[in-house]
């Protein structure tokens, strides 16, 4: 048993044809079944039941049906049959039942008027037309009648009777002039339903002689005219002068003017009326009234409300139009007229009528054989509808009997049909409003099974949405339905299917391993039949990288990503969209394969922008928003309130933020009297802020302006306010940084910051300059000086304290009393020199120097410090003179000692000490000589190799350039270098100081060693040089080498090592440049003796090997210069900066404050390698 499920339009593949009634068949809108099936006539086209024509064009009446066979069509006429063969005038289409009424060959409309209905005929049963009622439509002209003119009394209410002729259709009327401009209404003057013209009260201005009302009758395109009707209104003052020309003062002279009247209704009259309307009309209701003033409508439902979304109001309100009416809308409706006398009301009592209108109209029904079915006809209406049966076109009480057949009024049951109970059934329901007929067939059919779906269709579905399999069948009786999959699979079943009444299979949620081949199976009781269809089921679509929500400046780019993943066999599409519509045809939007570019964004390119992605079978989409965000823009309307002498009310309006908030407000001044053209800060305000009250100062003509800040930046300035001119007053406030120091021994130079303009407040600036001697003098002296910044006081005694004071004054006062500042007269030299200079030396690179300080009064100045000249006289070892170049260590102020650093050892200095003041230096203290003790040496000047034989070596040596003391002796140590890169054991020789050279003896032959030479002083060991050497082999090998070195294949032998070693010394090379080491340097990482490894100067730690060019025993050749010495460069202790002289400072206490890092040491024996001439063997000596 199938499982019957509804399913949406949208996926439905089948358009049914006939609707399914109980046990029916459904017949597929198939064009090759349809063409196979019988099937009654149905009726698919017909004139209307009220059809008005053209008297002066042909009459075509409709009447068109299908069915199987083709039908056959005949009419009737006022309820005969109508022959169209005897009539010449009248034709039929070709395979069509319309008739053609040829008028335009003299035939006369009005000869053919009636009601016609058409029959459609074939072997299964005739369907019928409804009655169609044919009148040609009518454009009579206006009967001529006198038209009087009109004589009316201002503010009198008139009516102008239109009265058109009856037409067919009714005609449209309207109002107009001569000029055929139409007359203008109001809620004065305005035209009725009926199309009358009212006036609720006339007035002068309505005096006219071409009212004319026009009636248009569209079915003739054509436009009747009535003849025009005069107005003429008089007012009561032209009427009493026309009477009392002609009658005694007695009479109607006395007629008062145009008087005021309450509302009287014009139409409808009297208090009550009544009106009918049916169902689905328009109901019009219409009150006009008469008065003076001109009345108001208003309308009101009794009992109820007007009906909300139906109801409008015309005419100036005095038509109520309900739309759609039903029968809830019948009730009491009133109008209620109203002016500043009274009102007046009407009621309306509607009823609506219904003409039928169906409740379930018949349907056709496809039956097999033996099966069961039903007609139902329901139709309502007011007063309720008679429903009346006919068979093929007669009533059913008369047609043909059909044993199947049994009428229970509104329903006609068949039970077991056979094939003649094929037959086109008719209802109609009627009542005195009008009537309703509806055609359905009964066809029954015997047909075996039938797969409209094409075989081997293939549906492509994506993972996890349902695919819904089509097996569009027919077949009579109703063929049942089985699924399966795979060649050999078993029926399918179970809640992963879902079996649809029409024969489609749905999978709610495909998954990739529903992909296959199913196969749908159709079976009645006259056959079977099966088709089959493909499944693939695709990966979905996916946006793995979303674009992202952007804030970017105007002007600046902005890229959104889209980047998306799909199945392989599907082929995507990736549009761009700005809210929800394609992007702007502009050449800054640049779409690439998985990106969106805007560049010189502008503020229209804010909004949402969605990837959207589209493959035959899925669609996704993303979206991010851009915010175009830029400095906001200027404000505006500057305004100027509550102005005071000092202070005002700012106010403005700020401009667009430009979707970056506004933080702050920054308001600038310009002073037009001072500074024209320079603005000048005056106060921020927060961005919430419009108004702020600034404080302002005399004697400036103020302009403000206002600029807005958000994050982005500034906004450009606002426009300028109004010019506002403050008075003159006394100055504020007095010159600021006021101070006194003396330029010469005999002066006080008494300086200041003027004020500026903007501060004088006021014209006429000028300054009282004061002083006095502290503790001296008790009256100040004073003169007042011009606007400058500075005055000399002359005849001071050197360097003594004064009390100063400069008042600012104008025009209008003086400032208020300044504030005093205390300067001094000018500085001279010092007089005295420190005494008691003492040395003390802490080692032999430093030294400590105390003094006793000077007398504060022997300064004459400021005391800034005190200076240490020392220098070197000669070195102690040497004994020999040099340059003498004086160092300067400044110690600043009152100190009694410091530290002298960077001295050399073994030296004799000397040194002076000078205190200083602002003016310079005091006379030099004694000098004062100190030595400095013994260090270490430096390393010996250099290293050379010489003499190589087969057991010996000849060394030469130059001394160290600082021996720092007096030389003790050398330490050599030496080791031999294997073939392996490793160091043999370390011997050791020491050398008397006096010595220069040495010859080694009892060396292995052509042997390779490693040298290590310093000096020492009494203090210690210097820092060494290292140098290698090889010892040359014996003359027998030398023999066999050079033997060997003839071959030609010992040549080719060489020539491959000479590229092996090249390869090999560009990979060193690069291993070199990053830093990592070779295999000799491990070697002795390994294996070298802690006693001869260098140390690191600074700590004191083992160093190790690095691989630039210090230590490479293994290195081709030899790198040595040519005079095969090994210099050194100096190792002098450099003097750091401790003091703030020439060199550095100290701390108050004497500490040194600067950091003293004597130079290091380069490793010993840079530079030195194998001094013995290359040859191809001691190339490969060396190498291995």
């Amino acid at each position: 048993m199938l499982k019957k499920k509804n399913i949406s339009a949208s996926k439905a593949s089948l358009v049914l044809f006939l609707c399914q009634i109980i046990s029916a068949l459904d017949v597929p809108l198939d064009s090759k079944l349809l063409e196979e099936l019988l099937q009654p006539p149905t009726i698919t086209q017909q004139s209307p039941k009220d059809y008005i024509v053209d008297p002066r064009e042909n009459i075509v009446i409709q009447c068109e049906a299908k069915g199987k066979p083709p039908p056959s069509f005949s009419w009737t006429r006022n309820g005969t049959h109508f022959d169209i063969d005897k009539d010449a005038l009248v034709t039929m289409k070709p395979n069509s039942g319309t008739l053609v009424i040829n008028i335009m060959n003299g035939g006369k409309a009005e000869a053919y008027e009636g009601v016609y209905q058409c029959t459609a005929r074939n072997e299964r049963g005739a369907a019928i037309s409804n009655n169609i009622v044919i009148r040609p439509s009518r454009s009579p002209l206006w009967t001529k009648e006198k038209l009087e003119p009109n004589h009316v009394r201002e503010g009198d209410s008139l009516v102008l009777h239109c009265r058109p002729p009856v037409g067919l259709p009714p005609p449209i009327i309207f109002w107009m002039d001569n000029a055929f401009q139409k007359l203008p209404q109001s809620e004065r003057v305005s035209q009725g339903l009926n199309g009358d013209l009212y006036f609720s009260n006339v007035q002068p201005e309505d005096s006219r002689e071409d009212y004319i009302c026009y009636a248009r009758f569209n079915h003739t395109q054509t436009i009747q005219q009535k003849q025009p009707i005069s107005v003429k209104v008089f007012s009561m003052d032209s009427l009493n002068d026309t009477i009392a020309a002609n009658l005694s003062d007695t009479d109607i002279y006395g007629a008062k003017s145009v008087t005021e009247r309450q509302p009287v209704l014009l139409t409808p009259t009297g208090s009550t009326s009544t009106k009918v309307e049916l169902r689905g009309n328009v109901l019009l209701l219409e009150c006009i009234a008469a008065g003076l003033p001109t009345p108001v409508i208003r309308w009101i439902k009794e009992g109820g409300e007007l009906p909300a979304n139906r109801t409008f109001f015309e005419n100036f309100k005095k038509t109520l139009k309900i739309i759609d009416v039903s029968e809830a809308d019948s009730g009491n409706y009133k109008c209620i007229a109203r002016n500043t006398l009274g009102s007046v009301h009407h009621v309306i009592s509607v009823t609506v009528k219904a003409a039928p209108y169906w409740i379930t109209a018949p349907r056709n029904l496809v039956l097999s054989p033996g099966e069961d079915g039903t007609l139902i006809c329901r139709a309502n209406g007011n007063p309720k509808p008679n429903i009346s049966w006919l068979a093929n076109g007669v009533p059913i009480a008369i047609a043909p009997e059909d044993p199947s057949r049994k009428v229970d009024g509104d329903t006609i049951i068949f039970s077991h049909v056979q094939e003649r109970s094929s037959a086109v059934y008719q209802c109609n329901a009627s009542n005195e409003y009008g009537y309703l007929l509806a055609n359905a067939f009964v066809n029954v059919l015997a047909e075996p099974p039938r797969i409209l779906t094409p075989a081997d269709k293939l549906y492509q579905v994506i993972a996890d949405s349902p695919a819904l399999l089509d097996c569009a069948y027919f077949g009579s009786p109703k063929p049942e339905i089985e699924w399966f999959k795979g060649v050999k699979g078993s029926i399918l079943r179970g809640s992963e299917y879902i079996f649809h009444y029409n024969g489609t299979l749905e999978i709610p949620v495909a998954q990739k391993d529903s992909s296959g081949t199913y196969t749908c199976v159709a079976r009645n009781e006259l056959g079977k039949i099966q088709n089959e269809v493909q499944l693939e089921v695709k990966d979905p679509t996916m946006i793995i990288k979303q674009p992202e929500y952007k804030v970017i400046q105007r002007y600046g780019q902005v890229s959104f990503e889209c980047i998306i993943k799909h199945d392989s066999t599907l082929l995507p599409t990736v549009i761009w969209l700005k809210d929800n519509d394609v992007l702007p045809d502009d050449e800054r939007f640049l779409v690439g394969k998985d990106n969106l570019t805007i560049m010189n964004v502008t503020d229209k390119d804010d909004g949402t922008y969605t990837c959207v992605v589209n493959t035959t079978l899925d669609s996704v989409s993303a979206s991010a928003v851009l915010t175009v965000v830029a400095r906001p823009n200027p404000p505006f309307d500057l305004e100027l309130t509550g102005q005071l002498e000092r202070s005002i009310e700012l106010s403005w309006i700020p401009g667009d933020e430009n979707n970056s908030p506004i933080t702050n407000f920054v308001i600038e001044y310009e002073d037009g009297l001072h500074e024209p053209g320079v603005w000048h800060h005056q106060t921020e305000v927060p961005g919430t802020q419009t108004t702020v009250h600034l404080k302002l100062s005399p004697y400036v003509n103020y302009s403000f302006r206002v600029i807005a800040v958000n994050e982005i930046g500034r906004s450009q300035p606002s426009e300028p306010s109004e010019q506002y001119l403050t008075k003159s007053a006394s100055p504020d406030e007095n010159p600021s940084n006021v101070q006194g120091i003396g330029s010469e021994p005999d002066n006080l130079v008494i300086t200041w910051e003027s004020l500026t303009d903007f501060q004088s407040n006021g014209p006429g600036l000028q300054y009282k300059v004061s002083w006095r001697q502290k503790d001296v003098d008790d009256e100040w002296t004073s003169v007042i000086v011009a606007n400058v910044s500075k005055y000399i006081v002359s005849g001071t005694p050197t360097f003594v304290p004064y009390e100063i004071k400069v008042q600012a004054l104008n025009d209008l006062g003086y400032a208020p009393e300044p504030s005093e500042v205390i300067g001094h007269s000018g500085e001279d030299l010092p007089m005295v020199a420190p005494g008691n200079v003492q040395v003390h030396v802490i080692n032999s690179t430093l030294a400590k120097v105390h003094w006793d300080p000077v007398p504060l009064k022997s300064v004459r100045g400021h005391l800034q410090g005190y200076k240490v000249y020392y220098w070197k006289v000669q070195s102690l070892s040497r004994r020999s003179r040099r340059h003498v170049e004086k160092n300067i260590l400044t110690f600043r102020g009152n100190k009694t000692f410091g530290m002298l650093p960077g001295l050399e050892p073994y030296s004799s200095y000397k040194l002076n000490v000078r205190v200083v003041n602002g003016k310079g230096e005091g006379p030099a203290s004694p000098d004062k000589v100190f030595k400095t003790p013994e260090g270490v040496p430096s390393s010996p000047s250099f290293l050379k190799i010489t003499n190589p034989t087969l057991d010996s070596l000849t060394l030469e040596w130059g001394s160290p350039i600082h021996p720092n003391g007096v030389l003790t002796s050398y330490i050599l140590k030496f080791q031999p270098i294997n073939n392996t890169h490793e160091l043999g054991p370390l011997v050791e020789i020491r050398i008397p100081a006096n010595e220069s050279s040495l010859i080694l003896k009892n060396l292995n032959y052509s042997t390779r060693y490693k040298f290590y030479f310093n000096a020492q002083t009494s203090v210690g060991s210097g820092s060494q040089i290292t140098e290698e050497a090889v010892t040359i082999m014996d003359e027998a090998m030398a023999s066999r080498q050079v033997d060997i070195a003839t071959q030609g294949w010992f040549i080719g032998l060489m020539c491959a090592v000479a590229l092996l070693i090249l390869i090999l010394l560009i990979v060193c090379f690069i291993r070199r440049n990053k830093g990592g080491k070779y295999p000799v340097k491990e070697k002795e990482d390994a294996h070298a003796d802690p006693e001869i490894q260098p140390m690191k100067e600074d700590d004191g730690t083992f160093g190790e090997y690095s691989d630039a060019e210090d230590h490479k025993p293994l290195k081709k050749g030899s790198r040595t210069p040519s005079d095969r010495t090994v210099k050194k460069e100096d190792s002098d202790d450099s003097l750091v900066d401790y003091g703030e002289g020439v060199n550095g400072q100290f701390n108050e206490d004497g500490s040194f404050i600067g950091q003293y890092s004597g130079k290091k040491e380069k490793e010993p024996a840079e530079g030195n390698e194998s001094s013995e001439a290359p040859s191809p063997v001691n190339a490969m000596n060396s190498f291995v």
